[in-house]
C-alpha cells in the first residue's frame, strides 16, 4: 500500500514523522535509486526505500541496547566533519540503531538506541519527565555557595527550567564529585546551568536515564536492555 515517506521511515522506528520529513529534505532518502523528495509517496511491498544508503525494513522487532560513549565520540550516526560517531562503536549491535537524545563530544556515560521511534519520542518528550542522572566533577571557589545556587535555580539563559536535584558526594579541595538530575535535557544544560554558579565541568557522566541504569559497563562496549528496562521504556 502506497504511503507517505516519512510515514513509513516513523514506522520503521528510525525517526519521528518530523526528523524524517527533515532526512527527506537532506536528500538522505531514496526510492528505486531515486533522491525523494518531501510529499512523496512509496509502496513498501512494491518499492526500494533506501535511508543513508540502507534498505528500509518495516519489522515488529525492535532493538534497545545502552552504550556507554566515551568522551571524543560524537552523538549521531555520521559526521561531516570526520568525528568518530557512536555509529562506530556499535557496528556490530546489527541492524539500523539511533540514538535516544544526546551527549555532547566531551561527556560521557550512558546513550540509549534503539531503532522503535515511538520509544525514543517518549523517552526524549518533556511531559514523562524522565530523569537523567549525571555525576559531574566541577572546580570552582566557593562551592558550597556554587552548589546552593545551583540547587534554586529555576531559569538559565532567561528560559525557564524546572529546578535540578543537587547532591554533593565529595568534597575534593577547589572541586567537588556532584550528583544531578535534571529531566528537560537542553542543549548542553549542565555545564550551562554550572558555568552560570561559576562552576567549570571537568568531567560529566551520565549515569542513569530514567530506571535505565550504565552499571558497570566499561566505555565504548554496550549491552542489550534488560526485558525490565524495555517494559519500562515501552510503557512511557
Amino acid at each position: 500500500m502506497t504511503q507517505r515517506l516519512q510515514k513509513l521511515i516513523s514506522a520503521a522506528g528510525i525517526a519521528s514523522r518530523r526528523a524524517a520529513e527533515d532526512m527527506i529534505r537532506a536528500g538522505r532518502v531514496t526510492v528505486n535509486g531515486q533522491t525523494a523528495s518531501l510529499g512523496a509517496s512509496a509502496d513498501p511491498d512494491t518499492d526500494r526505500i533506501e535511508v543513508d544508503g540502507e534498505p528500509l525494513r518495516l519489522s515488529d522487532k525492535r532493538r534497545y541496547i545502552v552504550l556507554h560513549k566515551p568522551r571524543g565520540y560524537v552523538t549521531t550516526m555520521h559526521d561531516d566533519r570526520g568525528r568518530p560517531t557512536v555509529a562506530e562503536l556499535v557496528h556490530d549491535a546489527g541492524g539500523r540503531l539511533y540514538p535516544v537524545g544526546r551527549l555532547d563530544m566531551d561527556s560521557e556515560g550512558l546513550l540509549i538506541l534503539t531503532d522503535d521511534g515511538r520509544a525514543a519520542n517518549a523517552l526524549m518528550h518533556p511531559s514523562h519527565q524522565v530523569d537523567k542522572v549525571y555525576t559531574v566533577f566541577v572546580q570552582g571557589e566557593n562551592i558550597p555557595a556554587a552548589l546552593a545556587k545551583l540547587r534554586a535555580m529555576d531559569s538559565l539563559e532567561g528560559e525557564s527550567i524546572a529546578r535540578p536535584g543537587v547532591t554533593l558526594v565529595e568534597r575534593q579541595g577547589n572541586g567537588a564529585e556532584v550528583q544531578i538530575v535534571i529531566h528537560e535535557g537542553k542543549n548542553r544544560q549542565i555545564r550551562r546551568m554550572c558555568a552560570a554558579c561559576g562552576l567549570a565541568v571537568r568531567r560529566l557522566i551520565r549515569v542513569a536515564e530514567g530506571q535505565v541504569t550504565l552499571g558497570a559497563l566499561p566505555p565504548g562496549k554496550w549491552r542489550n536492555m534488560t526485558a525490565d528496562e524495555i517494559s519500562y521504556i515501552r510503557n512511557l
